[in-house]
């Protein structure tokens, strides 16, 4: 990580992606070919990497509410 980068903008692998999400990279690649969800990536030559910031607002757009079960 450089100097003025902040871990927000840390670009990570697509298998420290997954283990971040809690995921496989096999499921992880399937959601980018299949397009099943609107996951950021960003193409450095013909890697694929992931913005820590794009994967904590992926969590806290799919995250529920839990109602109360009253």
């Amino acid at each position: 990580m450089s100097p003025t980068s902040t871990p927000s903008d840390q670009l990570m692998s697509g298998q420290e992606a997954a283990k971040f999400l809690g995921i496989t990279y096999h499921t992880l690649a399937v959601w980018k070919c299949n397009k099943r969800y609107a996951l950021p990536y960003v193409k450095v030559g013909r890697l694929v990497k992931y913005r820590r910031a794009d994967l904590e607002a992926f969590i806290e757009k799919n995250r529920v509410d839990g109602g109360s079960h009253a």
